[in-house]
């Protein structure tokens, strides 16, 4: 994909017209690299989800309703995460034997998940070590490792450990030790001490990922997305869209200076630049459901083949989302009758007798507050799901109470607390059943008392 094409002669529409689904394109593998940067940028651990490359960091307690540093916090799992650079050499990943559930999804720079080592996949007490190797290596692999080949330079590895409660902090933070990153020069060689990570001073750490590519004119953009092409290549499905790129002056594996392209072109790319951002911050509001009535999830995440408006729209509202069928997160912002869900009023969640939601893992739903963060309560309850005691009705159906005043003592069991205010819901499925990925078995509605 690195030999260069021959000149064509393109009119400023055709060129607007590649121009624009080059920003769709490119706008997942410019984010996902700003955003490992900011996560990577650091020279020690930091006791959160950030730290330097080729280690794994862990949130050691679930957030609490007083941080606000992240929107939309769970409290089922605890984090594990790394940034894998792979370009020196290849990266042992060490996974334990536990009957905790726990996945590790890894994706590309791309957005993909290409791997998944965990309980679903790898199975229950199974201790595996694998090697995971970029693009480009060729080596020999070790006895007793298995090859996990990283599509991109990059990888990103959002780990998560079942977690039943503060009581089982002790057994998960063992479990999360077990999860072991080393360079293969490493391996078997005894106990690793990670060396300590290169910081650029260069890197806007305060900026939020989307709005520092938001900052960025036509110019940064395509220049910085050819230089990540050379050594975080285009996927086998994306021979149609390389071709394109070449007849605007883009040839993978070669700088590209706007400057420098004919002033029809550089025009072209810049009005592509602008629609295709416009197009991108729509889709991405419509996936994450912005305005939309009901339960909204997709159940297609994690791949994306040559649907790059639908990876772009996920990456700029969600990036990092899971496989469907490890995770599926369904949200809502209105009852059964399309209006805002608020705590002045009183709901309830109900479930046919055999028809809760269909997980080989866990369930839980959350509330939170307008602005997506925890909402304090005297319970100090912040989700319930099928690991809670749950009270079911005399004829197996379950009620979950969700409203801000108390539904009673004989009911508090279900009672899930928010505030006197507009709030959203979000139900965590865990390893779903074909059922719910086939849109058999659907979230019910939240219907106002």
């Amino acid at each position: 994909m690195n030999q260069p094409a021959p000149a064509q002669a393109l009119s400023e529409e055709e060129a607007y017209a590649i121009a624009k689904d080059a920003y769709v394109y490119a706008y997942p593998l410019l984010l996902t690299h700003i955003t490992l940067q900011k996560l990577s940028n650091f020279a020690e651990p930091t006791g959160s989800v950030r730290g330097p490359a080729n280690q794994f960091h862990h949130a050691r307690a679930f957030p609490v309703p007083s941080n606000k540093t992240v929107i939309r916090s769970n409290v089922d799992t605890l984090y594990s995460a790394a940034v894998l650079d792979l370009k020196d050499e290849p990266i042992v990943l060490s996974v334990p034997a536990t009957d905790h559930y726990f996945h590790l999804p890894m994706l590309s720079l791309w957005t993909d998940v290409f791997a998944v080592p965990g309980t679903r996949t790898t199975g229950k007490n199974t201790a595996r070590d694998f090697l995971v190797v970029g693009p480009q290596w060729n080596g020999s692999v070790p006895a007793g490792l298995a090859t996990i080949k990283s599509p991109t330079r990059y990888a990103w590895i959002i780990g998560r450990t079942q977690t039943n409660g503060v009581a089982d902090y002790a057994n998960v933070h063992k479990l999360q030790d077990s999860f072991k990153l080393m360079p293969l020069s490493a391996w078997g060689k005894g106990a690793y001490v990670p060396p300590k990570g290169q910081v650029d001073p260069t890197i806007d750490m305060k900026t939020p990922p989307p709005a520092q590519l938001d900052k960025m004119d036509a110019a940064a953009f395509f220049g910085r997305f050819a230089e990540l092409l050379k050594d975080n290549p285009p996927n086998p499905v994306d021979y149609p869209m390389v071709h394109r790129l070449e007849r605007v002056g883009f040839t993978v594996g070669q700088s590209f200076d706007l400057a420098a392209a004919p002033a029809n072109i550089r025009q072209a790319l810049e009005r592509g630049y602008a629609d295709g951002r416009a197009l991108v911050l729509a889709e991405g509001k419509k996936e994450a459901g912005i305005g939309g009535k009901g339960w909204v999830y997709t159940t297609r995440s994690g791949t994306y083949g040559a649907d790059y408006l639908y990876r772009a729209a996920i990456a700029q509202c969600c990036v990092g989302e899971n496989l469907p069928q490890d995770a599926i997160y369904p949200s809502l912002a209105s009852d059964s009758e399309g209006r805002p869900l608020d705590g002045n009023n009183q709901y309830v969640l109900h479930f046919e007798k055999g028809k809760l939601p269909p997980v080989d893992a866990f369930w839980s739903v959350t509330a939170y507050d307008i602005e997506g963060y925890f909402i304090p309560n005297p319970l100090q309850r912040l989700a319930l799901g099928d690991r809670d005691k749950l009270v079911t009705n005399a004829d197996g159906s379950l009620d979950l109470y969700i409203q801000a005043d108390s539904p009673g003592q004989d009911k508090e069991a279900n009672w899930l607390p928010v505030g006197k205010a507009p709030f959203t819901l979000l139900l965590r499925l865990y390893s779903p059943r074909e059922d719910i990925i086939d849109g058999v078995w659907t979230p019910p509605a939240v219907a106002r008392q």
